[in-house]
């Protein structure tokens, strides 16, 4: 287990939910990802980079909703602005598996 944290340290991160708009291979990044573009309703659309090749096609990402913390600051990837981190679930073999809502929820609908 990680060390812990307080109640107002988990308030500081912003989870929200997203549709992903477009996915493609990521040819510049090191380990192999997909850049995707997410619709996070009245935040936007934002842009990650994302380890999730394993599992995933990005035919198969169009339309799926996910979480994202949209909080951090962007991060440089190569050529690429990563504007915020798509969670998943990584497995022993390094495979991610994205968390994603149980059923369809608005766009930019936080975690609370």
């Amino acid at each position: 287990m990680k060390t812990q944290i307080s109640w107002s340290d988990f308030e500081k991160i912003d989870i929200r939910v997203g549709t992903i708009l477009e996915a493609k291979p990521f040819e510049k990044a090191k380990n192999p990802s997909y850049q995707l573009w997410i619709d996070f309703g009245e935040l936007g659309i934002l842009k990650s980079s994302a380890q999730i090749t394993h599992l995933y096609e990005c035919e198969d990402l169009i339309g799926k909703q996910i979480m994202a913390v949209v909080n951090f600051p962007e991060k440089q990837i190569a050529n690429f602005m990563s504007q915020c981190l798509v969670l998943g679930i990584v497995g022993t073999e390094k495979e991610v598996v994205l968390i994603e809502p149980e059923r369809k929820v608005t766009n930019g609908f936080r975690i609370g």
